[in-house]
C-alpha cells in the first residue's frame, strides 16, 4: 500500500480529521487540500528536476497537507530543521535538490541572503499563497502526478541528527511509511476514534512515522501543537480529546517537571510511544497522569527495530522484531558480545564484554541516504546493518539500550555506557533531568561527568547526592560522576534530545555551578577558580584538554 492510497481513502469522510488551535478540517477537506497542493506542485516543479520539496514550517496544518500532497503527486518531502542557520541551512535545502520550499513568514529572516538557486519559495501565511492555490481548489486526489506512484516511490528525505559532520538525509519510501503506520495501528490497537496529538517537530522522523502515519492508516484524527510546550500539553490533550502521542528525548521529563494538579488524570489520553524516557520517569508519568508509556526502538533509517512484549523486563526495550536477526557485537572484532550478567540487585556485572553495537544480520529495509554513498557504506558493512547504538542482551534475548556509540566512556580501562549510568541517576528524587557524558581524563581515557536539572524548589547538596549514590546497589565502582554540573535546564537539540556535544565541549569550564571529587569516594567540593587553575595545569602537563566535542578514547 502507498501513502497516496491512504490519503485518497479520506475523500468523502466528513469526520474531523485535522485540528490545531486555529483551524478544524474534516478528513475530506484534508484530502481536497492535499489534491490542490499536489496540482500546484506539479505546475511549479521544473521538468526533469527531482520531485523534491522542502518544508520549513512549525507543526501547522500546512505541514501534513504538504506531506499528503507530495504522496499524491509522487514527490518527496525534505523536512528542514528551523534551528539550522546560514550556510548549514542552505546546504540542507540544496543538498536534497529541493526546487520548492514551503515556509512561513516567521522563518523568512532565516532565508535572507542564502544562496538557493532555482528554489521557489512559498510562504503559507500570506495572501499571495492563498491566491496561488485558488485555481487548484477543485482538484481531486490522484489527478495531478509528477511521477507514477507506487510503494517504492520516494516519500521522505529526513535528516538524521548526528553529533559531528553534516546531517545525512535518510530515504523513506511510500511503502515503508505506510507499512510503519499500519504496523503501529496493529500493535497498539489504534482506530478511527483515536486522536493523535502531534507535539514533536514534524521535520523529524518520529512525528511523521510514529504519529502522523499511524493516524492516516487508522483513519484517526490528528491534533497539532506548533511547537512542543510542557505547560500546554494537558490543556491541549483535553481540548483535542487526544488519546495517543509520541515523544523523543527529554519531553517526558519536562512534562513531569510541571506543577502537579488535582485533575492530572482528567483526559482521554491512554498511550505514549517514544524513546529515552527511561523506566523511572515512565513509571512516574503513569502514576501521575494515568498514561502508559511504551519505550520502543527503531533506527531512523529503518534498518533495525525492537518490539516490546508483555514479558519484557524492567529496563529492557524488548526483543528483535519478526524477521530481524539482531545481534550485539564488538565493533572491532565483529564477534558477538557475551550475554549480560546481573547481580542480585540488578547491576550489570560484565559491561566491558556485554555492551556492543547493535547490528541487523537479517533482511534490511534500509533505503539509503540521499547522495551520500560514503555514509551508506559505513552503515552497511559485511552485509550487516550497523545501527550506531550500544546495547546489551540478556540470556532470554531481551535487549537493553546503552546509548550511542559515541556515548561510550572508558574509565580506568573499563568500558561504560552513559545510558546505563543515567538510568541510575534518574532515580534521585531531586533530579528533573540527567545527562551523563565523557570528558577527557588528564592522562588517558575518560572521566564521568553529569549535568543535572533540579526539580522546582530543590537544591543540590553534596551530602544528599553522595548518600543517594551510596544507596544504589547497581552503581558500579567506576560509574559515580567525578564532576556534577547543576544546570537550569538540559541543553536540547531541536528534536528534544540531549545536546551532548555542547555538554562535552563545555566540560567543567562553564558558568554553571560545578562540583567534583578530587579523588574517588572523596566528598564533593565546589569547582572554584583556584581548582580550575589546578585542573588546567594538570591537563596542560599531559598535552590534553578538558574540553572535547567527542568522547576520549
Amino acid at each position: 500500500m502507498t501513502v497516496a492510497e491512504l490519503v485518497q481513502r479520506q475523500w468523502g469522510d466528513h469526520r474531523i480529521g485535522l485540528r490545531s488551535r486555529a483551524s478544524v478540517l474534516t478528513h475530506h477537506q484534508v484530502a481536497a487540500g492535499a489534491a490542490a497542493r499536489a496540482a500546484l506542485l506539479v505546475e511549479l516543479l521544473p521538468r526533469g528536476a527531482e520531485p523534491h520539496l522542502g518544508v520549513l514550517l512549525d507543526n501547522t496544518p500546512e505541514f501534513p497537507l504538504w506531506l499528503s500532497a507530495a504522496a499524491l503527486a509522487g514527490a518527496a518531502v525534505a523536512g528542514i530543521n528551523p534551528t539550522r542557520r546560514g550556510a548549514e541551512l542552505a546546504r540542507d535545502i540544496v543538498h536534497t535538490d529541493c526546487r520548492v520550499l514551503v515556509t512561513q513568514r516567521a522563518y523568512l529572516p532565516l532565508l535572507d541572503g542564502l544562496a538557493l538557486p532555482g528554489v521557489r519559495i512559498l510562504v503559507t501565511d500570506t495572501d499571495a499563497y492563498r491566491a496561488l492555490l485558488l485555481p487548484y481548489e477543485g482538484a481531486e486526489p490522484g489527478e495531478a502526478v509528477v511521477r507514477p506512484v507506487h510503494p517504492g516511490s520516494r516519500m521522505l528525505l529526513y535528516f538524521t541528527s548526528g553529533s559531528t559532520g553534516a546531517p545525512k538525509a535518510a530515504i523513506c519510501s511510500q511503502g515503508r511509511l505506510a507499512a510503519a503506520g499500519r504496523s503501529l495501528v496493529s500493535h497498539f490497537g489504534l482506530g478511527p476514534d483515536d486522536v493523535h496529538y502531534v507535539c514533536m517537530p514534524m521535520f523529524h522522523g518520529n512525528a511523521v512515522i510514529a504519529d502522523w502515519a499511524p493516524a492516516l492508516a487508522a483513519g484517526a484524527g490528528v491534533a497539532l501543537r506548533d511547537r512542543f510546550s510542557a505547560s500546554r500539553f494537558l490543556p491541549d490533550v483535553r481540548e483535542f480529546g487526544a488519546t495517543y502521542f509520541t515523544y523523543v528525548g527529554r519531553a517526558v521529563q519536562y512534562l513531569l517537571a510541571t506543577p502537579a494538579g488535582p485533575d492530572d488524570r482528567g483526559h482521554r489520553l491512554r498511550l505514549g510511544f517514544g524513546t529515552e524516557a527511561g523506566a523511572v520517569d515512565a513509571a512516574r508519568f503513569e502514576a501521575r497522569f494515568g498514561v502508559r508509556l511504551v519505550e520502543g526502538y527503531g533506527s531512523s533509517e529503518g534498518g533495525a527495530a525492537i518490539q516490546r512484549t508483555p514479558d519484557t523486563p524492567a529496563g529492557a526495550i524488548g526483543r528483535a522484531a519478526p524477521g530481524d536477526d539482531l545481534a550485539v557485537v564488538d565493533a572491532v572484532s565483529g564477534e558477538e558480545c557475551q550475554e549480560a550478567r546481573f547481580s542480585s540487585s540488578g547491576a550489570l556485572l560484565n559491561a566491558g564484554s556485554a555492551i556492543g553495537e547493535l547490528v541487523n544480520r537479517g533482511r534490511n529495509p534500509f533505503e539509503g541516504y540521499w547522495r551520500n554513498p560514503e555514509a551508506e557504506a559505513a552503515r552497511l558493512r559485511d552485509g550487516w546493518y550497523w545501527t550506531g547504538d550500544l546495547f546489551y542482551r540478556d540470556a532470554e534475548g531481551f535487549l537493553y539500550f546503552a546509548g550511542r556509540t559515541d556515548d561510550r566512556l572508558r574509565v580506568d580501562s573499563e568500558n561504560l555506557a552513559a545510558a546505563v549510568i543515567e538510568r541510575i541517576l534518574a532515580r534521585w528524587e531531586h533530579a528533573a533531568g540527567v545527562a551523563v557524558y565523557a570528558i577527557p581524563d588528564p592522562v588517558a581515557g575518560d572521566q564521568v561527568m553529569t549535568a543535572i536539572a533540579l526539580r522546582p524548589g530543590a537544591a543540590f547538596t553534596p551530602e544528599a547526592f553522595t548518600a543517594f549514590l551510596s544507596a544504589q546497589p547497581d552503581l558500579g565502582t567506576k560509574m559515580p560522576p567525578r564532576f556534577v554540573r547543576i544546570v537550569p535546564e538540559l541543553p536540547l537539540t531541536a528534536t528534544n534530545k540531549i545536546h551532548r556535544v555542547a555538554l562535552r565541549r563545555a566540560s567543567f569550564l562553564c558558568t554553571d555551578p560545578v562540583w567534583w571529587r578530587p579523588v574517588p569516594d572523596a566528598p564533593y567540593e565546589p569547582v572554584t577558580p583556584a581548582v580550575l587553575d589546578t585542573l588546567r595545569a594538570q591537563y596542560a602537563a599531559q598535552g590534553r584538554s578538558p574540553s572535547a566535542t567527542v568522547p576520549g578514547p
